[in-house]
């Protein structure tokens, strides 16, 4: 007579598989995580004004955050937190940025900006900057139009290599003194 003899077998437990994968998955993305370069929110800039606001050196300003709409929290780079009230912060804010010079990096910045407008209006475009002397020339479909600047006197503008410089306070003004038309919009 042949006898049956039944085994307990071990039930396979897939849920406690699947949970270690995506344990492992997990730790892995916040390794990568940890090791990707972030963005900092702060410019140079804001570091000097937060410095200047609360008396440290810009450097030592890690980032700034506001809680609940009512504190600017202020991270320090070896540690710490000082908290402000936000319309104190904002006031001081826009004191310190009305008293703070300008970097020339700041400057070269904002006069590039200025620049990349008003060639948008006359259809114009540049060739490469003297970031030190903020200079550089203009072209039209191809051809030379003139040279442009900024310096102490304000924006200036010759269509010759020599000559006397044409002055306006804007870049879009000096353009014009060149006798180039704006673009009509279609």
């Amino acid at each position: 007579m042949t006898y049956v003899t039944h085994t307990r077998q071990a039930i396979a437990d897939y849920s406690v598989d699947k949970q270690a994968a995506a344990q492992a998955e997990l730790d892995k993305y916040i390794e990568s995580q940890a090791e990707a370069p972030t963005q900092d929110p702060l410019t140079s800039r804001d570091r000097r004004i937060i410095g200047e606001i609360i008396e440290v050196q810009p450097e030592s300003v890690r980032t700034i955050w506001i809680e609940g709409g009512i504190t600017v929290w202020v991270q320090l780079v070896g540690g710490g937190r000082l908290p402000f009230d936000r319309d104190w912060f904002a006031t001081r804010v826009a004191q310190v940025k009305a008293t703070l010079p300008e970097t020339p990096r700041e400057r070269n910045e904002r006069l590039s900006d200025e620049l990349e407008k008003a060639c948008a209006v006359f259809g114009l475009y540049h060739g490469e900057i003297n970031w030190l002397s903020f200079g550089t020339k203009l072209y039209q479909d191809g051809s030379f139009v003139g040279f442009i600047g900024c310096n102490q006197q304000g924006w200036y503008t010759r269509p010759r290599q020599y000559g006397l410089n044409r002055v306006a306070p804007s870049a879009e003004q000096v353009i014009a003194s060149l006798g180039v038309r704006a673009r009509v919009a279609a």
